[in-house]
């Protein structure tokens, strides 16, 4: 079903979405990097700016985002590229939210698989 809505999006207004624009700038972003608001919607904003600072009050993912504008993926990357510039939003990816999480010693590791092997 999203994927007939997709189809049938009007090429012209994809275009005008992304003034032309078929890739966004390298911030590094991915389908799951997390998005968060960091300004509040201002008149004269195109209006899915304003949809996606609403969405973003909390971390959203970009594959997420993508899904609630029902918009492509490559056309919400633009658009979250732009607002990224703008310094509307933040990015990060899941994994550095983690940060004050360690992974375990590789040695730690080491003694678990062989205590598994052993079982």
């Amino acid at each position: 079903m999203i994927r007939r809505e997709l189809d049938s999006e009007d090429p012209d207004r994809l275009y005008t979405l992304t003034r032309g624009r078929s890739r966004a700038e390298n911030h590094g972003l991915d389908l799951v990097t997390l998005i968060v608001s960091m300004s509040d919607p201002a008149p004269g904003m195109q209006s899915e700016h304003v949809r996606i600072l609403q969405i973003c009050r909390s971390p959203v993912a970009v594959v997420e985002i993508s899904s609630e504008l029902r918009l492509p993926v490559s056309v919400v990357k633009i658009l979250l590229s732009d607002m990224l510039a703008a310094n509307q939003i933040s990015a990060r990816h899941p994994s550095s939210t983690r940060a004050s999480t360690q992974l375990p010693d590789a040695a730690f590791l080491k003694k678990v698989l062989v205590g598994l092997k052993n079982l």
